[in-house]
């Protein structure tokens, strides 16, 4: 299946979860936000929750500076 990955089309396995996708793109186990088709999925349901196909996930990371 299809779907967008901050941006980018990537082809994900069926039932893949928004877990999968965050360990995917190499994001840091802290300071990270995911947005599903543009709501925000809460980190305890990062597991449970299934990317469809067409999906837009962004994977946002925290940054610090000034």
């Amino acid at each position: 299946m299809k779907a967008q990955v901050n941006g980018a089309s990537r082809d994900l396995a069926e039932g893949t979860s928004v877990a999968a996708v965050v360990t995917l793109v190499g994001a840091p186990e802290k300071g990270v936000a995911v947005a599903l088709d543009g709501a925000v999925v809460p980190r305890a349901l990062w597991d449970k929750t299934i990317v469809p196909d067409g999906g837009v996930v962004e994977v946002l990371t925290a940054v610090q500076g000034g």
